[in-house]
């Protein structure tokens, strides 16, 4: 059974679900009210399918922003499209800069990131992380769409905290949720997703560095899957979580 059709199959209370869709939209609109200047990163996943729908159809002083790394599967692009169709609005593009792209493909080749750890830091620096402090320039506050659930590093979260790294106050409105309620929700608004979740994909990046994973995997296996799994960040997220008082 695929990713979405297995998750489609489990019952969601669906008190529960609204209740948390409408704490989410809480936790968004105190960014919004305490920051002014809110931005969401879109990631097209999964998760980025039901905070779009949220922002957009309650939280639209949100501003959506996405990257496309220049390595995204087609089927995300598509999604997109879809998404900007369905709702008539546009998410804002940004693209790394070429040259960067283009000095270290001649460096390291085209794959290089395979190659150690380093070189793949180095291209999703490249890719993700210079684009992103772009995207995200002028805001006070950035939206993600984490949940506990993923990973260690990730389960350690609140859902309005300091991003030490960019200085933006990180707003986090999916961290109660389980995967069953993401998938729920996306069934039950009838949302648009991504089809390689349907062939095993639960997190999906750049095409080169995202592959399906076998059932009880860790929902992250696929991802950068030739490297320990703790180093399996991008850069925007934190590896692990600071000491209290660090």
């Amino acid at each position: 059974m695929t990713q979405a059709q297995n998750h489609s199959q489990v019952p969601v209370d669906a008190a529960v679900l609204a209740r948390k869709a409408a704490d989410s939209v809480a936790v968004m609109r105190e960014a919004v009210q305490k920051y002014a200047k809110v931005v969401y990163a879109s990631s097209l996943g999964a998760e980025a399918i039901v905070l779009t729908d949220l922002i957009w159809t309650q939280v639209p002083g949100i501003d959506i922003v996405t990257i496309d790394t220049g390595r995204l599967p087609e089927e995300t692009l598509q999604l997109l499209e879809r998404l900007e169709r369905r709702y008539g609005k546009r998410i804002r593009v940004y693209y790394p800069d070429a040259q960067a792209i283009q000095q270290y493909v001649n460096e390291n080749g085209i794959n290089g990131f395979y190659n150690s750890l380093a070189l793949r830091q180095g291209c999703c620096a490249i890719r993700k992380v210079e684009p992103f402090n772009r995207a995200v320039a002028g805001y006070a506050a950035w939206v993600t769409g984490v949940r506990r659930e993923q990973s260690a590093a990730r389960a350690s979260g609140a859902p309005i905290e300091l991003d030490p790294r960019n200085g933006l106050a990180k707003i986090s409105p999916l961290l109660e949720w389980t995967e069953d309620e993401v998938w729920a929700y996306i069934r039950g608004h009838k949302l648009p997703y991504n089809p390689l979740h349907d062939r095993g994909y639960p997190s999906i990046g750049c095409a080169p560095c995202s592959r399906a994973i076998e059932p009880g995997q860790d929902h992250r296996a696929g991802r950068w899957w030739w490297e320990n799994p703790e180093s399996r960040e991008c850069g925007l997220q934190p590896r692990q979580r600071p000491a209290a008082g660090g």
